[in-house]
């Protein structure tokens, strides 16, 4: 993954692919990597995928916040001269999303969203590790999945790196209380844009009602579910995933 990051200017991404292209929003505690099924499957179905890397660590402190990392997405689109892409965002990622497609409607063809923040943030607030040992943070990225083996040693060490660095863990704070006051409930009904959501069944991090909530407050959304599955549906079940998300773009012309 690592020899494929493209870096330009302030900004650092993966692309791949030609045709329309689809930027995709990586969560608080996720990587690049958690979307390595999108990315593999997409290009050849004659789209482009795109993943920046948010600037999660790189800001300052004081705009260490979703605002800013929002008004980073739109200075990246712009840079690359996309035009109108398709959003797609898990957890943090679809807050992101969801902020960007509300801030500059514009530029947002369609938003997918994935066990987003944006409505549930009391639970989320919780879920952001604190410092503590290696069997408290092993638990805490393993309650994330449905099948717990799913965090594998990789995912559990880099979420253990960032709680126990203060800057970084600082900066992980700062962005999780800015989503707690970023909740979109009242935006969501004046946002058109068309929206797939797509959820795990036993996500434990925004639960099933989450989702129901989106679903109802967007006006023009359709609302998938995954069985067996966490908060990262993309990682879970990722054959599932691009299915329903191949067969939603196809059905609305995208």
């Amino acid at each position: 993954m690592e020899e494929h990051i493209t870096q330009e200017g302030k900004f650092k991404y993966f692309e791949k692919g030609e045709g329309t292209p689809i930027v995709i929003l990586h969560g608080l505690m996720g990587g690049l990597s958690n979307f390595d099924g999108v990315m593999t499957y997409f290009p050849e179905k004659g789209y482009k995928v795109v993943v920046p890397e948010l600037p999660l660590y790189d800001l300052p402190l004081l705009k260490t916040n979703i605002k800013n990392i929002t008004k980073y997405i739109k200075e990246f689109i712009d840079f690359k001269s996309y035009g109108e892409v398709i959003l797609v965002g898990n957890s943090l990622g679809g807050h992101i999303g969801l902020l960007t497609t509300k801030l500059y409607p514009d530029i947002v063809k369609a938003l997918v969203i994935t066990g987003s923040s944006g409505l549930y943030e009391s639970a989320m607030g919780e879920s952001y590790p604190k410092r503590g040992d290696y069997e408290y943070i092993k638990k805490k990225a393993q309650d994330v999945f449905y099948d717990p083996e799913v965090a594998t040693q990789e995912i559990i060490d880099d979420v253990y790196s960032v709680v126990n660095d203060r800057s970084k863990l600082i900066r992980t704070l700062s962005i999780a209380k800015s989503a707690i006051r970023h909740n979109m409930s009242k935006d969501l009904p004046t946002m058109h844009t068309p929206t797939c959501i797509i959820w795990g069944r036993q996500d434990q991090v925004t639960p099933p009602q989450v989702a129901k909530d989106f679903d109802n407050l967007l006006p023009d959304s359709e609302l998938f579910w995954i069985d067996k599955c966490g908060h990262a549906a993309m990682m879970e079940h990722p054959d599932e995933f691009n299915d329903i998300l191949y067969a939603w773009l196809e059905k609305r012309k995208f």
